[in-house]
């Protein structure tokens, strides 16, 4: 094996995912066709609120709680049943159903739950 392999990827294999909650924006470098809620929970960004993050659907596309909104026209075209009912009702897409092919920017929605905003940003210690 040479010193140029490794066990993971080299950040040229990687695309650039850049994240924005509340007023906190970072570059995640992000292996092509990682899911792009991996991604996000790897990184610390909580995409659920906190009752979804306990009863949630695993990734599988049906709770509707992932949800993102991409911005600077980075957005993936639609291919799941759930992007073109959030194209007509204008709320989030899934996260959990965008795998990471291209550079993206997307802002991760603060929740409301009982009227209390909640941010969406990375875990603070």
């Amino acid at each position: 094996m040479s010193d140029d392999d490794s066990a993971g990827p080299r950040e040229d294999d990687t695309i650039p995912v850049t994240v924005r909650a509340g007023d906190y924006e970072t570059t995640l470098r992000v292996e092509r066709g990682t899911q792009l809620r991996d991604a996000l929970l790897d990184a610390g960004f909580d995409v659920y609120g906190p009752v979804s993050r306990v009863a949630n659907c695993g990734g599988r596309g049906l709770c509707g709680t992932c949800g993102v909104r991409f911005e600077g026209g980075t957005a993936p075209e639609p291919t799941h049943w759930h992007d073109r009912a959030a194209a007509a009702a204008g709320y989030p897409r899934l996260s959990c159903q965008i795998p990471v092919e291209a550079p993206l920017t997307v802002r991760v929605p603060e929740k409301v739950m009982w009227g209390q905003l909640l941010p969406g940003g990375p875990a603070q210690e």
